[in-house]
């Protein structure tokens, strides 16, 4: 498989940094081809601005939809962008590492996204009418490809549980998972979190490797969280509301996954207990 790693920690000495560089030997070492978008040391541009359309003129009204649009459609994007595009379209699966910095990814991670995203290539795609409204959700430019998170937390793993005071990692990663990876196409695999990073020595540090081996080893295997389709029959259209007979009742992020909402957990404690 093709792999791209986009990174974002600032130091390379750091525990991210150690995690990145086992994870790109063993994807390395089981034959896979990775390349690695290390955002920090690559000086990655965070904003998303008019600078990024090429053929924007000074003084115009900046609107970043259209600008990005016309950017895309006649190959004027800021070449940066390009070249990220370029390596989103060769990956077969991609892996987005970072620590969890006020309950979402670092801004420089979130500025690759807004500025790699642009529209025609990871929205604003397909038809939209009374029967589709767009491919997305499932489907579009990324489809058929694998995506993973790989995180750290300095919490406890219970402060993130089903009851813990920062609340359940899975709600914290929905954004991640259903509103930029399954938004775009991507089947989003379990991620893999490591929590408590302020406490991992050697010993520890010699688990976190077994157990993200052994996910990077079923990167091409591991069942994707079975988020629902938009277009899948699951939803009203145009309204995009979940069909009543589904989850009947019942409200929140858990609906969008097809499952029973009572046996659903975005990450299944069977995969979180062997990595």
């Amino acid at each position: 498989m093709n792999v791209l790693l986009v990174y974002a920690h600032p130091e390379p000495r750091s525990l991210n940094g150690a995690i990145r560089d086992f994870a790109v030997e063993r994807l390395s070492q089981a034959g896979h081809t990775v390349q690695v978008s290390d955002l920090y040391a690559m000086q990655w541009k965070a904003t998303l601005d008019a600078a990024d359309n090429l053929d924007h003129r000074a003084g115009e009204r900046f609107d970043p939809s259209l600008d990005s649009r016309h950017a895309f459609e006649n190959g004027r994007q800021s070449e940066d962008i390009a070249a990220e595009q370029r390596k989103l379209l060769w990956a077969d699966a991609v892996i987005l590492q970072f620590p969890l910095w006020w309950f979402s990814m670092p801004a420089i991670l979130k500025g690759w996204v807004e500025r790699v995203y642009a529209y025609g290539f990871a929205y604003g795609v397909g038809e939209h009418s009374d029967a589709r409204w767009g491919d997305r959700y499932g489907e579009g430019t990324l489809a058929g490809k694998r995506a993973m998170l790989v995180v750290t937390a300095g919490g406890w793993e219970s402060h993130y549980g089903p009851r813990g005071i920062n609340g359940p990692i899975d709600d914290i990663l929905f954004p991640i998972h259903h509103g930029i990876l399954h938004y775009s196409g991507f089947d989003v695999l379990p991620p893999y979190v490591v929590y408590r990073t302020g406490r991992v020595d050697a010993g520890r540090f010699a688990t976190i490797r077994d157990e993200l081996g052994r996910r990077l080893d079923r990167l091409d295997t591991t069942p994707p969280i079975p988020f629902r389709r938009q277009n899948g029959g699951d939803y009203e259209i145009p309204q995009l509301t979940l069909r009543e007979d589904l989850a009947p009742g019942l409200t929140g992020f858990g609906v969008h996954v097809a499952q029973a909402p009572s046996q659903q957990t975005i990450v299944p404690r069977s995969l979180e207990a062997v990595g």
